[in-house]
């Protein structure tokens, strides 16, 4: 046993890219519907592995090339990525805690997404303040690379794939989401946490449900946020 956490503190590079490994399930199917959805949008093959190179934000992505091909001005493009990475904000000051003052954690910080999030903040306070750098390297490492190499197999091959396999065209938007699901089932161990996610869920699926898809989620996580917190200090308050 001590050999064993000895052999995990030693190596957290290599547990950063074993703990990201699951990630690219969900990750590789969805960059494969934005690498063909981006060159039916009018983007060309590089073009297309550029943004998922640069911008690297999911929905983000997929929101950008229907506004540009629909001939939406930039100024929306930009304001409207800038909104449904918003949650960002949240995610910055929950991992600052435990990051070092190494300079290294600006550039690696392209490499934040929600999953990224959910695995770091589990594993951060688990380990000392030089492993933490070298973990969150290799996860977030991998996690990038699998969703360029996706973006690149879906520009690049991906009409191919459908042509010969139909069912996949059905099958590949529905990755992520049960990533997500993934992530979140370890969660729903407490009333607090059960509570929040379940009333955030049925929050976003009523908003979603009345036509306003866009803000459904940040209106949910928000909505969800508040409640975790007047939960959670109700006891406090009542004293």
């Amino acid at each position: 046993m001590t050999q064993a956490i000895q052999t995990h503190q030693s190596q957290p590079l290599l547990t950063g890219l074993k703990d990201a490994l699951p990630l690219m399930g969900g990750y590789i199917p969805v960059a494969i519907s934005f690498g063909l959805i981006s060159l039916q949008s009018g983007f060309s093959v590089l073009e297309t592995i550029l943004i998922s190179t640069l911008v690297y934000a999911g929905a983000s992505q997929f929101l950008f090339v229907a506004m540009v091909a629909s001939g939406a001005p930039m100024w929306l493009v930009v304001v409207m990525t800038l909104l449904i990475n918003a949650r960002h904000v949240v995610y910055g000051p929950n991992l600052a805690p435990y990051m070092t003052k190494s300079p290294w954690w600006l550039a690696l910080m392209h490499g934040l997404t929600d999953q990224i999030f959910a695995l770091a903040h589990t594993r951060l306070p688990q380990l000392n303040e030089k492993q933490r750098i070298c973990w969150f390297t290799g996860a977030s490492l991998l996690a990038w690379m699998s969703w360029v190499g996706g973006t690149a197999l879906g520009a690049i091959a991906g009409g191919e794939l459908i042509n010969q396999w139909p069912l996949l065209a059905d099958v590949l938007p529905f990755a992520l989401p049960a990533l997500f699901l993934v992530l979140l089932a370890p969660k729903f161990n407490t009333k607090i946490w059960a509570l929040t996610l379940g009333c955030t869920t049925l929050i976003a699926l009523i908003i979603k449900l009345q036509g306003f898809s866009n803000a459904a989620i940040p209106v949910a996580a928000l909505i969800g946020t508040l409640l975790f917190y007047v939960v959670k200090n109700q006891a406090k308050w009542s004293k």
